[in-house]
Order: structure tokens, then sequence, then C-alpha cells
């Protein structure tokens, strides 16, 4: 790290000792699973969405980027919107059966869970 890095060592301690070395903790790159190992789970939620239902798939190990694509992928079927964010897939409305459904026929092993 250079020593003109002042933006990387933002909430550092200063040091007076001369061999002190900013360390910054930095995300580990995670391994992603093969869709056959992945444990999925299919939930449906209503919590802080204004009373409207949203689908919600939760187990995914794996890189945010691979999350990211497999969201686009149920999105683009199931014809509606979504996101992924913090480890979890987001679809709006009521979509369990169908996600189900495309997650088994891609080779995941995906459960509907919650009531």
């Amino acid at each position: 790290m250079s020593n003109n890095d002042w933006k990387q060592r933002l909430g550092m301690v200063y040091s007076t000792d001369p061999d002190f070395e900013y360390r910054s903790v930095e995300e580990e790159a995670r391994e992603s699973l093969p869709p056959s190992q992945q444990e999925l789970r299919v939930w449906l939620d209503r919590k802080h969405r204004g009373g409207k239902q949203a689908t919600l798939v939760k187990g995914f190990v794996g890189p945010e980027e691979e999350l990211k694509e497999l969201a686009r992928m149920l999105k683009s079927r199931c014809g509606v919107g979504g996101a992924a964010k913090e480890g979890e897939i987001i679809i709006q409305g009521d979509f369990r059966d169908c996600v189900v459904e495309i997650l088994v026929k891609e080779g995941y092993r995906a459960k509907k869970a919650g009531g």
C-alpha cells in the first residue's frame, strides 16, 4: 500500500512505530459450490415491504457475481423485478413454485421453506 493511499486508511489509528504498516481487511473470494451441492431455500416474505409479497432465495454459496447472474436468470424467467443483495435473491411477488421449478431444472437442490 502506498503512503499516499489515505482513503484506504480511513478509520485507522495513528502509530508512532516507524515499522508499523497499515493493513486493511480484504474480503476473501468465496468459493462457489456446484449447483448440485447448493442447498437453496425459497421463502415468502411480507415484512418491511408495505404489505407486498416477495420471494426470497437464501443459502447460495459463491461469489456475488454468480449470485447476481442467478438472480438475473430468475427474474427474466419469472418476468418480474427483483434484486440480489446481502447473499440472498429477492423476487417481487409470490413466485415460490416457479422459482423452485426453475432452480431444480438448473440442477440446484431447492425447497420451499417457511409457512
